[in-house]
Parts: C-alpha cells; sequence; structure tokens
C-alpha cells in the first residue's frame, strides 16, 4: 500500500525510513483515517517526516502524487486543472442542497468550462461584478465576495466558505535552520548523542521475559527485572559568563535547560571569555569558590563529549598572550590552557552563539576556531545538528 508514493518521499530526500511507512501502513488497517484527504495528509506526515524542515519538501511530493496539482511551480493562469480530483473533492465536500444549486447553474462540468474560457479570456486582476475572476463580487469564480457554488482562487483565508473547490497557486516559505533555538528545538536536537544502555540497580519490570520464563516455567508466575534503559553518553558543558554573552542569556539558558533534561551523565563550568587556570560553577562566588582547571581535566574521563559554549568575542591577547585575560594576571595564555583540555577530550565542539557572517571579522573567533580544529559551529538549528554530528564522530 503507497509504496510508490514511500519511493517518491525517498527520493525526494526526505529522510523516511521502512519502520516509519510500516507505522503508516498499519495505521491506515486501523482505519484512522476514512474518505479524507486532508486527515490522510497529516497522519502520513506525521508518520514520514520527522523534522520541519522537511515539511515544504514533503507537501510538494505528496501534491504531485495523489494529483492535487500537477505542477506546484506553475503559476495559476499556466496549470491543468485534474477534472476527476476535483470532482471527486465535490462529491466528498457539497451537501444535496450546494449539488442542486451547481445543477441550477447548468452542472459541475458547465462551471469547470466557464472557469477555463474565463481564465484564457482574462489579461488581468478584476475586483467586484459578477462575472471575471477576482475579488469580491458575485461571480462564481474568485474571492472574497459571495456566490453559492463557485470556485475560489486567489484567497489568503477562508471567507464564505461556500467555494467548490480552493483552487491557487500554492506557495511555502521554506523553513529557516539559521534561526535561534527554541528550547523544544535544543531538545530534539541534542537527542542525535542518545546512546542507549541498561546499567545498574534492575529495578524496571520486564514484561517480555517474565512471560517467557513463566511459560518455560509451567505456567507458574516467574518475574523479571531490569536495569532501567538510560542515556550512557556523558556530557561535560563550559559556558562563556558576563560581557558580550549577557546578550545570548536566554538562548544558552535554553540549551541548558535542554540539556540538563536530555543527559543523565551531565556537568557545568563556567569561564569569561576563555579558558584559564581555574573554573566555577556558581557566578554569584566566583570569586570566592573555584576548581582548579588541571583538577577539571583529571576529574573527568576521556570519553566525555565536551561542548564549550561561547561568542569568542574578545581581544586576541586574551587567548594568546600571557597576562592577557581582563580580570587577573594568567601565567599561561588561554591558548594553552584550551589545547590541554582539547588533547584530553578529543570529542569537543565549541557552539557560538554569534550569526557565522560575523565570524571572519572577529580575529579572536577565528583564533578559537583555529584552536578547536574547525569544529565550531553557530547556535543555530542547523549548527547544532552539524555540531552533534560531528561531536558522535
Amino acid at each position: 500500500m503507497f509504496i510508490d508514493f514511500f519511493f517518491q518521499v525517498k527520493q525526494a530526500k526526505i529522510p523516511a525510513t521502512i519502520r516509519e511507512w510500516l507505522m503508516l501502513v498499519e495505521a491506515m488497517k486501523k482505519n484512522l483515517v476514512m474518505y479524507n484527504i486532508d486527515d490522510f495528509y497529516y497522519l502520513s506526515r506525521a508518520c514520514l517526516v520527522k523534522d520541519e524542515k522537511y515539511f515544504d519538501r514533503y507537501d510538494r511530493v505528496f501534491g504531485t502524487y495523489f494529483k492535487g496539482v500537477e505542477d506546484l511551480t506553475q503559476g495559476l493562469f499556466g496549470a491543468d486543472i485534474p477534472d476527476e480530483w476535483l470532482a471527486k473533492q465535490a462529491e466528498l465536500l457539497l451537501s444535496d442542497e450546494d449539488k442542486a444549486k451547481i445543477e441550477a447553474m447548468g452542472g459541475w462540468e458547465k462551471v469547470m468550462e466557464e472557469l477555463r474560457k474565463r481564465l484564457e479570456e482574462q489579461k488581468g486582476e478584476h475586483h467586484g461584478g459578477n462575472k471575471w475572476i477576482g475579488t469580491g463580487g458575485t461571480s462564481p469564480f474568485g474571492t472574497g465576495g459571495y456566490n453559492p457554488e463557485g470556485v475560489a482562487i486567489g484567497q489568503k483565508k477562508r471567507k464564505q466558505g461556500k467555494a467548490l473547490k480552493v483552487w491557487d497557486k500554492r506557495e511555502y516559505k521554506n523553513y529557516d535552520d539559521s534561526l535561534q533555538l527554541g528550547i523544544r528545538n535544543v531538545q530534539l536536537a541534542l537527542r542525535r548523542l542518545r546512546e542507549f544502555a541498561r546499567t545498574g540497580v534492575e529495578d524496571e519490570f520486564d514484561l517480555e521475559a517474565t512471560i517467557d520464563h513463566t511459560a518455560k516455567n509451567a505456567g507458574l508466575l516467574d518475574i523479571v527485572m531490569r536495569p532501567e534503559r538510560t542515556n550512557k553518553v556523558k556530557v561535560l558543558m563550559f559556558f562563556d559568563v558576563g560581557g558580550s554573552m549577557d546578550d545570548h542569556i536566554r538562548v544558552c539558558e535554553e540549551l541548558f535547560s535542554a540539556a540538563r533534561t536530555e543527559f543523565k551523565h551531565l556537568d557545568f563550568y563556567y569561564f569569561h571569555n576563555c579558558i584559564y587556570e581555574y573554573l566555577w560553577k556558581d557566578n554569584r562566588r566566583r570569586h570566592d569558590v573555584r576548581k582548579d582547571t588541571y583538577e577539571v581535566i583529571n576529574t573527568y574521563q576521556t570519553d566525555y563529549k565536551v561542548i564549550f559554549v561561547g561568542d569568542a568575542f574578545m581581544s586576541p591577547y586574551e587567548i594568546t598572550y600571557k597576562g592577557g585575560s581582563v580580570e587577573h594576571w594568567n601565567e599561561e595564555p588561554g591558548a594553552v590552557w584550551l589545547q590541554r583540555m582539547l588533547d584530553h577530550w578529543p570529542d569537543a565542539i565549541w557552539l557560538n552563539p554569534r550569526p557565522e557572517t560575523r565570524w571572519d571579522h572577529t580575529p579572536s573567533t577565528q583564533v578559537v576556531k583555529e584552536l578547536m580544529v574547525n569544529r565550531m559551529y553557530p547556535l543555530s538549528v542547523d549548527g547544532l545538528d552539524r555540531g552533534l554530528r560531528a561531536l558522535r564522530g
């Protein structure tokens, strides 16, 4: 069922899997939708498309395959209207009273014949009146007016609700994958780092194993427990705070909150502008309670995934020179400390909340990017996606 449609979805480079297609088939077998193309559209999209950026691409495939339009890139006056599709939709949507009104006008064929004729004759926009395709008026073709049996063309929103069919050139704006993240998007993106395993205390009921063991035990109940399935990936995050980072507090808070939800093994530290000989966990006590950077490096094993979050927007001297820090005298350049961390944790990326188009104009950003061996990514939907792919290796 719909196997050709599935192949066209794959051909459009929408990452749908066989499992997702089987889910759609199972939903159809259970009659979750019946005799309604709109319901089927939403069901199939929910099953086959897992990322909003593919919605527009999917709409094009869906419309072409189900002959909703012949060519979604054609303009209205160059499009061929598929009679069979419109007729079936009319049968589905119209009441007996509406059908009687159409017959009074000469029938469905008469309505569509008249529409084609007016499409050929009309050369421009028209507003009001009772003949040409336009807005207002009582013509059976157009929008914003009134006619009990017509074809809606050019409308931006529902008006009388009496059109036989809405027929427009379909144009959608592509989803922008450079937008700043919302917390929900961050959570979805961070799931790329999931690596599940069952470890620890056996405190979760295993239904399938219990059934199997009970059957083998001649029907006597044999309960089987198992460890909870958890994400075993361990993440260590370092956040730049203060100064120019004040402009990015919201997005950093969303990233931090989402990471707290997604990773059971998560720890974090703060720094200002660049990594030096100490870090801290509480910004209100950063001058009193500090953690030696060497101690941090020796505390966390090399299998941790490390994410630096900062705009890398500072004087280059803060990175490359002894004493370059704006807050204290650092005995070693920040670049030395950053390199020590990268040597210990090879799986590391840098997320930058500033737009990528500005990086080339900031020398300090270029220095940090070079130290990270180009593993710097913008804190956007696309950037987080690329960064986490790199982090997984």
